[in-house]
């Protein structure tokens, strides 16, 4: 029989890749909805974008790989041919998001960019899946192999870290920028795909447009700052272990041990098949202390596992009186047996880029033991998954500020917790943890103002927690401390002000109005925040009369903004609510449109970029 040539050819040029995409991870039993409005989001926006540049922003862990993977497919079906995904300087990460989109069975099979530079590959004719790192000796290479593809588009995970601009202010750019700016070319697309979409729109990253961002919202199973950083602390549903001071050999020694006891429970009287489990120790950036840390938990894993050392009684009683008090109902001597039976099985890696490879094999972040151990600082702060991430020991305290990018990334725990959640850990000190719970609060409030569509979005800081990199915030476009944050329109009604002035410094009275205005207008965070902060009680609250904005020529009408703020000293009216710290006033225009503002004493400072 003749080969059907023509025939062939037509199956040659793959279609319904999206779809067959959507349905793997349908059959997967892995929701869809989530990953459909991000990518059918991002395809639209992108055609109409300035500069062909946006930001899809979505929780940290939330499951942005299977999302980036539908969002190839979807590219290229729509004709676009070099898809180029760029990764951070991590081999880790670039080895754990690549071996994901081969075994999606996407076609064609994503290529490291090593593979595409020595290959015959004819890049302008044929269609290309290609992953590169973040740094200075690859992108250049992958630039020059490029020449003559007519139109790439760039998908920049972890796009917040190395892309942007650290120069923006001195009239140069970063090596990083200048080479990520050349890859995506004068007919490329750019799509940043980020948790911290802030340092981006700060610092005006490849023009990126934030009327066209897109939210890639967060699955029914995913446990992330609502669980491990609730405004209501007596909600916390995991274990939380607070540290005085930043974690010493003592309390790694005991954070180990629960992490065994909490692993052997699980596979003895839990598991109907043994698991493995990580413990991720979080150490600073610095390679000495990943070392010191080594040496504690290896001097344990080492004591527990050889019966003739002099540490070994002292610390199989430890591992008792934990199994006792963490599991009552459950046998002590049992799980202290499976973990001294299983200790030699414990598995240490330490990530850092000097790690050798050929030992720690291709998928380090992956449990190979019902105990693992990973060490780190940075390289495992940003990107890299931890499948069953059992608990997290932060070792050390911050100095100095808190960069709100930085920390919130820092997140590991966050994903799909919920089948053990109540038996993970994350030991860290007191001060710190305090600080990430209001570093995430902040970047909450701030993720409100993008859904509400207003303008640009207003980053939250105060004195401990900055928003961004100050090198990285363009001073010619962004506006500090404009001391106020606003929401959704709506229809302007003076019964409202009736409604106010019945208890204007009761949370009550919040919910009252959002239920006449919308949760657009006055979202349900910023009530639960301000509830759940009231330092100086009945009174930190002070709703206020309805004005309408003034007509001054610095004051948009339409828009009902200012952007010096709207709110001044006798907006908010001190005298008659001296103790109030949060502050909420409707201002409404001639047209009857409203806008509800918030603005807060103290410290906290907004911050918001108007690019001409």
């Amino acid at each position: 029989m003749a080969v059907d040539v023509e025939g062939l050819k037509v199956k040659a040029k793959l279609k319904g890749r999206y779809e067959k995409q959507i349905a793997r991870l349908t059959n997967a039993k892995i929701q869809t909805d989530c990953i459909e409005q991000a990518v059918k989001g991002a395809t639209e926006n992108l055609k109409t974008a300035k500069q062909s540049s946006l930001i899809i922003y979505g929780e940290p862990q939330s499951g942005k790989t299977e999302m980036m993977i539908c969002l190839t497919a979807k590219l290229l079906d729509s004709g676009h041919k070099t898809i180029i995904h760029l990764m951070n300087d991590s081999v880790d990460l670039l080895s754990q998001n690549l071996r994901r989109f081969k075994s999606s069975g996407l076609a064609p099979a994503a290529q490291n960019s090593s593979e595409v530079l020595g290959a015959s590959k004819n890049l302008k004719a044929q269609e290309s899946v290609i992953f590169c790192k973040k740094n200075a000796k690859d992108l250049p290479k992958l630039i020059d192999r490029l020449k003559g593809v007519s139109s790439v588009v760039v998908i920049d995970d972890e796009a917040d870290y190395a892309s942007p601009n650290g120069k923006i202010n001195k009239g140069t750019k970063t090596k990083i920028n200048k080479l990520v700016g050349d890859l995506i070319g004068p007919k490329g697309y750019y799509v940043g795909v980020t948790a911290t979409p802030a340092r981006l729109d700060l610092n005006n990253t490849f023009q990126n447009d934030t009327e066209k961002w897109v939210n890639f919202p967060a699955h029914a199973k995913y446990t992330g700052q609502d669980t491990f950083f609730p405004l209501d602390q007596k909600k916390i549903a995991y274990r939380l272990k607070l540290l005085e001071q930043g974690g010493n050999a003592k309390d790694a020694e005991q954070a180990l041990i629960r992490f065994l006891v909490t692993a052997a429970h699980l596979n003895l009287n839990e598991n109907k098949a043994e698991k493995n489990y990580t413990l991720l120790v979080h150490t600073s950036g610095k390679k000495q202390d990943h070392e010191v840390d080594r040496a504690v938990i290896e001097g344990v894993v080492q004591s527990l596992s050889a019966p003739e050392d002099k540490a070994f009684a002292r610390l199989v009683a430890e591992v008792h009186k934990n199994a006792e008090a963490l599991y009552a109902n459950a046998s002590a001597d049992k799980i202290t047996d499976y973990v001294v039976e299983n200790i030699t099985r414990a598995s240490i890696v330490v990530l850092n880029s000097e790690r050798d490879r050929i030992a720690a094999g291709d998928s380090a972040t992956d449990p190979t033991s019902p105990f693992t151990i990973i060490i780190g600082g940075n390289i495992v702060s940003r990107g890299v998954t931890f499948p069953n991430l059992l608990a997290m020991f932060f070792t050390r305290d911050v100095a100095n500020k808190l960069q709100q990018d930085t920390y919130i990334q820092r997140a590991r725990m966050f994903g799909a917790r919920g089948e053990y959640l109540k038996h993970f850990e994350l030991t860290i000190p007191k001060q710190l943890y305090a600080n990430w719970h209001r570093c995430f609060v902040f970047h909450k409030l701030a993720l409100e103002t993008i859904v509400s569509k207003f303008g640009s979005p207003v980053w939250v800081g105060d004195g401990r927690i900055s928003v961004a990199s100050k090198a990285s915030i363009n001073n010619a476009t962004v506006v500090l401390d404009k001391g106020e944050m606003s929401y959704q329109m709506f229809d302007y009604d003076p019964a409202l002000d009736s409604l106010i002035q019945q208890a204007p410094t009761d949370v009550k009275t919040l919910r009252e109005l959002q239920k006449k205005i919308g949760k657009q207008s006055l979202p349900d965070f910023l009530i639960g925040y301000i509830e759940a902060v009231q330092p100086n009680g009945d009174g930190s609250l002070a709703i206020h009369k309805s004005s309408r904005i003034s007509k001054g020529k610095t004051y948009d009408q339409a828009a009902i903004s200012r952007a010096k703020g709207v709110m001044g000293t006798p907006q908010r009216e001190l005298d008659k609510f001296p103790k109030a710290l949060h502050h909420i006033k409707i201002f409404f225009n001639g047209q009857n449109k409203a806008r509800l503002f918030y603005k807060s004493e103290g410290s906290i400072q907004f911050t918001q970029n108007n690019p001409v």
